[in-house]
C-alpha cells in the first residue's frame, strides 16, 4: 500500500456501507475495502449487534481454559464453506499470523512423521504472505523485506506466475507449464526430503495486483507436491473467503490445498480475525504424535472476534454474496475495461470477482513501467484520496523495484451505482497522477 506520512492522513470519524467520513466531514468511497478486508462495508448493524451480545456475556474465554459457542459455530461454517477435507482450523488475529501458523503446521506435520529433514519452504517472487519473520521470509516483496535481510529463513523463490509479464522467453500460453516445471526442478535440486511445503497465492494480491494464475497451473502444482511428499499451502488471506467469487479462491481451479491461510474477509474487518485451515491428512499425524498443533497465541479463538466472524459469514450465506461477487465482478470488470482498456498508460486489467487489478505503464506497447523514482503508485493514492476514493496501490510489482498497480476490491454487497462511482473517480485520479509526472 502507498503510505502517506502519518501527519497528512485524514482522521477517520465514522463509516456506513461503502462510505467513510473523516473528522472534517469529507466523504470517501471505499473502493478497495481498505486492504481488501471490509467485505460487508462499514457499520453493519447485524454484525455490531452480534459483537455487543457477545460482550454482554463475556468478551473472551481463553482457549486453554474454555471452548465457546462462537468459535465452534465459526469452525462449522469454515468446514462447510471450505468443503472437502479442510475440517480443522486454528484461529488467529490476522493474515500474517495465519500464514505463520500454516508454516508451523507444515513443519510439525513432517516432524510427526519422523521427517525432520523437511525444513525448507518454496514460494514465488512477487508474492506477499505477511509481516512476521516466517511469513516475511516466504514473501517475494523486496521493499518490505530489505530491512530484515540476514534474519530471514532461507527460502527458494520461483518466477512469478503472470501471463502479462511471463518469464523471459516464455510465451503467455506456456506460463502455467513452465512455472509448474520450475517448482519440480527446485524440489529435485534441493532434494525432496528437504522440502516441507510450497506456498503461493492463487490470485496474487499486494505484491502483484490481483494476478490470477492461468488455468491448469494449480492442478499441476497439486500433482507435483503429491508426487514428492511436499505440502501445498494456499495463502488466501487476501483473495479468499468469497473475494474472487468462490469461497475458496482455489475452488476456481478445482484444487484443494493441504493447508490454507484465511483472514480479511473472514471477519470483514469488524474485529481482528484469521485462521489456518488444514486437512485430515495434516491433522492426523500431528494429533497422534503431539496431541495438538503446537502453535497459537493468547488471543487465538478470541470469543468476540469469532462471534463477529460468524455473524459476517452468516450474512454472506443468507444473502448469497459469494455468487453475487462472481456475477457483479464481471460487471465491475466490464466497466473498468470500458473506461481504461484503451488508456495509453494502462497496460493490463486482471483479476477475479471483486478483486480487480489495474497495472500502470509508461509505454503501453513495450509494457515499460514508469521509472520508480516517480512513485506513480503514491501519486495515484494521493490523487484518489483527494477525489474522495480509497483504492489500494502498490509499487515494485514488476521486479520488486519498478511497477505500479492498483487493486479495486469493494464490499461484496456494493451496488452497481457504487461500482460505477468507483470507476468514475478512479479514471481522472489516474489522469491527474500521470499528468503530475
Amino acid at each position: 500500500m502507498a503510505d502517506l506520512p502519518s501527519d497528512l492522513l485524514p482522521k477517520v470519524a465514522w463509516g456506513k456501507g461503502m462510505y467513510i467520513y473523516d473528522t472534517d466531514g469529507k466523504r470517501y468511497l471505499d473502493g478497495s475495502g481498505g486492504p481488501a478486508t471490509f467485505c460487508l462495508g462499514h457499520g453493519n448493524e447485524e454484525v455490531n449487534e452480534a459483537i455487543k451480545a457477545q460482550l454482554d456475556r463475556i468478551a473472551f474465554g481463553y482457549r486453554h481454559h474454555f471452548r465457546s459457542d462462537a468459535a465452534d459455530e465459526l469452525q462449522d461454517i469454515i468446514t462447510e464453506q471450505g468443503g472437502g477435507n479442510l475440517k480443522h482450523c486454528i484461529f488467529t488475529t490476522g493474515g500474517s499470523e495465519s500464514t505463520e501458523s500454516c508454516l508451523k503446521l507444515a513443519l510439525q506435520y513432517h516432524a510427526a512423521r519422523g521427517e525432520m529433514s523437511r525444513r525448507r519452504f518454496i514460494s514465488r517472487q512477487r508474492s506477499w504472505h505477511g509481516n512476521t519473520l516466517g511469513a516475511l521470509s516466504v514473501s517475494g516483496f523486496l521493499a518490505r523485506q530489505e530491512p530484515y535481510f540476514g534474519s530471514l529463513l532461507e527460502v527458494s523463490h520461483l518466477s512469478p506466475v503472470n501471463t502479462y509479464r511471463p518469464p523471459e522467453g516464455v510465451a503467455p500460453e506456456d506460463v502455467a507449464e513452465y512455472c509448474a516445471n520450475e517448482l519440480e526442478e527446485e524440489i529435485l535440486r534441493l532434494g525432496a526430503d528437504k522440502v516441507a511445503a510450497f506456498i503461493f497465492e492463487p490470485v496474487v494480491g499486494a505484491a502483484g495486483g490481483a494476478v490470477p494464475a492461468p488455468d491448469g497451473y494449480a492442478k499441476r502444482i497439486r500433482e507435483i507436491c503429491d508426487r514428492h511428499g511436499v505440502l501445498m499451502i494456499s495463502d488466501e488471506v487476501m483473495c479468499g473467503v468469497g473475494r474472487c467469487g468462490t469461497w475458496r479462491a482455489l475452488e476456481h481451479d478445482g484444487v484443494e490445498p493441504d493447508i490454507m491461510a484465511i483472514a480479511k474477509g473472514l471477519g470483514g474487518g469488524y474485529l481482528p480475525l484469521g485462521a489456518a485451515v488444514y486437512t485430515d491428512k495434516v491433522a492426523d499425524p500431528i494429533n497422534r504424535v503431539h496431541g495438538m498443533p503446537i502453535t497459537g497465541h493468547t488471543f487465538t479463538a478470541h470469543t468476540t472476534a469469532c462471534a463477529a466472524g460468524a455473524a459476517v459469514q452468516k450474512i454472506m450465506i443468507r444473502d448469497n454474496l459469494v455468487a453475487r461477487v462472481a456475477e457483479e465482478g464481471q460487471y465491475l470488470r466490464d466497466q473498468l475495461e470500458a473506461a481504461l482498456g484503451q488508456h495509453p498508460h494502462v497496460g493490463n486489467i486482471r483479476g477475479r470477482g471483486f478483486f480487480q487489478g489495474v497495472e500502470l505503464v509508461e509505454d503501453r506497447e513495450t509494457k515499460e513501467p514508469f521509472a520508480p523514482e516517480h512513485k506513480m503508485y503514491f501519486r495515484i493514492m494521493k490523487a484518489s484520496v483527494e477525489a474522495g476514493l480509497i483504492c489500494y496501490p502498490t509499487g515494485g510489482n514488476v521486479d520488486g523495484v519498478k511497477g505500479d498497480q492498483i487493486i479495486i476490491a469493494p464490499a461484496y454487497n456494493a451496488t452497481r451505482d457504487e461500482l460505477d462511482e468507483i470507476v468514475s473517480l478512479l479514471v481522472p485520479a489516474i489522469d491527474r497522477a500521470v499528468a503530475s509526472v
